[in-house]
């Protein structure tokens, strides 16, 4: 079993998802970041981009420590309620140049959303897929460590990254199953919408409930639960060690969710962690030189250096 810190707790949110302004601080609650305040930093770029695919959305940055390898390896993947239109890949690029300095190359990859030709199901997930087992492809040319692989997924890019750690457990007749997935050894799931079913109702209706028939697919004869294959919730337990880090004043991904998930994961015998962060909300979850970021970032080496 890996090891990690143990945190500090507190809790408790409600939800928004293009939520671009903090609401007024109270004695309760201390001003929480808003997009602007991590988009406006200069924007840091990539050691190498990389297609595994073709289309606009096929493509993976690479980000290199300056150390020589083999190096641990960090999968990112970047939310924005599974829509384009909200965030794309570029969004991580200031954890990704974090990491890289802290001695971990990131795998940040992009797919393609709900809202983009041939997105959504299966297209989005089959996405995922093939781009985290292309870090088999990439792993000689630039040194990367197959054995430690953590992701590193944030609100609906948590959703994904928890699900990539599931695909073990896919139906054998899912359009979404494939053989021999890459290993993960621990999934940081950042303000994550892990449980597609319980994340409906708190988060903003856009985010999520206008998009879900896209996400899910439609039920079936043949699959009667579009969450069987698409939510980690109905794919537990996941092979890897799912820690759930949530600020508390998150208006996007409510504390109660990141909790909830762990409760699920460790009842179905998995490996599973709840943090909470005080006075942070959504972006400062992604944002170098807060404490919620510090936080994961410290749990990604520790889980890849052990």
């Amino acid at each position: 079993m890996l090891r990690w810190g143990m945190i500090g707790f507190a809790m408790l949110a409600v939800a928004s998802c293009t939520e671009t302004e903090g609401p007024v601080a109270t004695e309760q609650e201390t001003a929480i970041m808003t997009w602007p305040d991590l988009t406006s930093r200069p924007l840091p770029s990539p050691t190498a981009t990389i297609r595994y695919r073709e289309g606009e959305a096929g493509v993976i940055d690479l980000w290199l420590p300056a150390a020589e390898g083999p190096h641990p390896v960090v999968l990112m993947i970047h939310g924005g309620c599974w829509q384009k239109a909200i965030a794309d890949r570029t969004l991580m690029n200031y954890a990704a140049e974090d990491l890289r300095q802290r001695g971990l190359a990131v795998w940040n990859i992009e797919y393609r959303g709900v809202d983009e030709p041939g997105g959504g199901y299966p297209g989005t997930f089959l996405d995922v897929a093939e781009a985290v087992d292309a870090l088999r492809e990439s792993s000689d040319e630039y040194d990367l460590d197959l054995s430690q692989v953590a992701a590193f997924g944030h609100s609906a890019g948590g959703h994904l990254a928890v699900w990539a750690a599931s695909r073990t457990n896919l139906p054998s007749a899912s359009p979404l199953y494939g053989e021999d997935p890459l290993t993960l050894r621990a999934v940081v799931n950042s303000g994550g919408l892990a449980d597609l079913e319980a994340s409906e109702p708190v988060t903003l209706k856009s985010c999520l409930a206008d998009v879900a028939d896209a996400l899910t697919g439609q039920p079936s004869e043949q699959r009667p639960n579009p969450f069987s294959d698409t939510s980690p919730a109905d794919l537990l337990p996941p092979q890897a060690t799912i820690v759930s880090v949530n600020g508390a004043q998150d208006r996007i991904a409510p504390s109660l969710l990141g909790e909830a998930f762990t409760a699920l994961v460790l009842a179905a015998g998995g490996e599973a962690q709840y943090i909470e962060i005080k006075g942070a909300g959504h972006v400062e979850l992604i944002a170098p030189g807060t404490e919620a970021f510090d936080t994961q970032a410290k749990l990604l080496v520790d889980a890849l250096h052990n």
